[in-house]
Formats: structure tokens, C-alpha cells, sequence
């Protein structure tokens, strides 16, 4: 009797374009859409005068008003994405128009529905994510100039790529971008226990594949541990700059938060009238915003005890 063969399924060749990851955008996804067909032309009206009406008090009015449309003419990723960001920040805008006075309930069927179908196509949550304001809402400065040329925009490929750009606000936290994590993982850095957790249900707020791409990262042997054993000094060196480079990225994020959340909320606190009760989220700063500042700190300082002792 002849042996069986087994059939072993070989792992995919780990490629970037298997994860939608490009070596010249990063995280970004590329040449982005910044209209939809004709058929949506009532999301595409209320996103482009998406601030006049909410400052107007008028962006509800006109949300009840929008015919109920199906998600089944997007065709392509890139229109699901843009779909995904326009309906984000209209839902965004509707729940919030009058701050924290007149919070409804629910949404109208019209906005809930397609924002819920559009989410579950993409596998992201129905909630305004970082991919939305900034992985799939970006342009060059220069149409026609290269990359260099552009230091004002893209801000999310200046983030991504792990230069000076402040982390963004996504789902109630601060949330961490696919790159950083990845980072962690592939240099090994172990973050605090608590800090770890936090960091990790951030990741359902990123793509699929970006998810997949963390996961694949973190099944590989520790840098830190390969670096360590070469025992080239060198090495260890570049080592090292990467882990700076990474703490660096760090403290600038908590710069950023102190001056543009922190300071503005302090502002924003003391500007209420006494006779108003300050939003709740002010409330929740903290003496100089203690909560969020320990947590980043604690972050910070992880990733700088990951550096090796030459």
C-alpha cells in the first residue's frame, strides 16, 4: 500500500500587501475617495456642510429628513471606508449637537441602519475609529509633489511612520495606532499588566487586517531576545535608537494631550458659568488630568526599560 501524502498547509508568505500595508503610505490607505456615487448624495450633502450645521443647531433637522439608503451599491473597499467616515461623523455630530443637554436616546433609522450595515462589511465598530479620521481622511499638500514635499499632510502618514504626530482619539480613549502596537510586539517590549489589557481592546477598533498583522508580529521570536544573543554590539545599538526613536514618539503624545485636552479642558472648566454644570467629561480629567497622565507615563516609561544595557 503506497503512503498517504499529507497535505500540510503551508503559512502565506508574510508580505505587507497581505495585511493592506504599504511600504510608501504605511497604515494609510491609498488615494482615498473623497466622494461617493450619485445615489448617496444625501450623506455626501450633510458631511460637506457637516460644521455649519451642527453650530447652527440644524444638523438633526436635516438628518431626520434623509431618505433611508441601502449600503449594497458600494462597490470597493474605498468606498465602504468613505462611507464608513462620512456616516461616523454624521452620527457623531447628530449625538452631540447640543452637547450634553439633549443626548438622544437613539438614532433614526435612516442614519442607524446604514451606518450598522456599512460597519459590519468592514468588521469595524459602528463608532467614529482613527481609520476614519485619519487613515482613510487624508491628502497631499502637493497633489503633484513626493512625500517629502508634503510635511503639513498627510498627519496620519507623519503618525504612522512614527514621526511628530500626536496619537488620536478614538472609541472614549486614547487610542494606539496599528504601528506602535506592532512596534511593542516586534521589539518585546512588555507593557504593565493594566497597560497591556488597555492597549490590547484598543486593537478592535483597528481593520481587520492590521489586527492580523500585530498577531502575526507577536507569533515571531522577540527582537530584543535575537539582538541580545547576536552579541553585536552595533546591533544592539540600532537596537536601541529604535526603542529611543519609540519612547520619544511617547513623550511627545503626552506633550500633545497636556496642551490640546488637558489645558483646554482646564480652559473650557473654568469658562462654564456657575449657574451651568461643566460637562461630565471635564469632571473626569482630574486634578491635572492624574488618570490619563499616570497611564501614559506608565507607557513611556515601559518602552524606555526596554532598552539594552551596553
Amino acid at each position: 500500500m503506497e503512503n498517504a501524502t499529507l497535505s500540510v498547509k503551508q503559512k502565506p508568505a508574510f508580505t505587507l500587501k497581505r495585511f493592506h500595508i504599504s511600504e510608501d503610505y504605511g497604515f494609510l490607505l491609498p488615494n482615498p475617495l473623497k466622494e461617493l456615487p450619485p445615489f448617496y448624495s444625501p450623506w455626501m450633502e450633510i458631511a460637506h456642510q457637516l460644521v455649519y450645521l451642527i453650530e447652527s443647531h440644524q444638523l438633526r433637522f436635516q438628518v431626520n429628513k434623509m431618505p433611508l439608503l441601502s449600503c449594497q451599491y458600494l462597490q470597493g473597499h474605498r468606498e465602504l471606508y468613505l462611507a464608513h467616515l462620512v456616516l461616523s461623523f454624521i452620527t457623531m455630530g447628530y449625538v452631540w449637537q447640543e452637547g450634553e443637554k439633549e443626548v438622544p436616546k437613539i438614532l433614526p433609522r435612516n442614519l442607524a441602519i446604514p451606518f450598522g450595515e456599512v460597519s459590519e462589511m468592514l468588521s469595524l465598530p459602528p463608532i467614529l475609529v482613527h481609520t476614519d479620521f485619519v487613515l482613510v481622511n487624508w491628502k497631499k499638500k502637493n497633489p503633484q509633489g513626493y512625500w517629502k514635499d508634503n510635511p503639513a499632510l498627510p498627519e496620519g502618514l507623519l503618525y504612522e511612520g512614527l514621526c511628530e504626530q500626536p496619537l488620536a482619539y478614538s472609541g472614549g480613549s486614547a487610542a494606539q495606532s496599528s504601528t506602535l502596537h506592532a512596534f511593542d510586539e516586534l521589539l518585546g517590549i512588555q507593557h504593565q499588566k493594566e497597560s497591556a489589557a488597555f492597549l490590547h481592546r484598543m486593537r478592535k477598533y483597528m481593520p481587520p487586517h492590521h489586527q492580523a498583522f500585530i498577531e502575526e508580529i507577536r507569533s515571531v521570536p522577540r527582537l530584543k531576545d535575537h539582538v541580545l544573543s547576536s552579541g553585536n554590539q552595533d546591533l544592539q545599538t540600532l537596537y536601541n535608537m529604535c526603542v529611543a526613536a519609540l519612547s520619544e514618539l511617547r513623550t511627545y503624545h503626552i506633550t500633545m494631550v497636556t496642551k490640546y485636552i488637558l489645558i483646554a479642558a482646564k480652559k473650557a472648566k473654568n469658562n462654564v458659568s456657575q449657574t451651568t454644570s461643566p460637562p461630565s467629561f471635564l469632571e473626569g480629567v482630574g486634578t491635572g488630568g492624574s488618570r490619563i497622565l499616570k497611564f501614559l507615563k506608565s507607557v513611556r516609561d515601559t518602552t524606555k526599560d526596554a532598552m539594552i544595557q551596553l
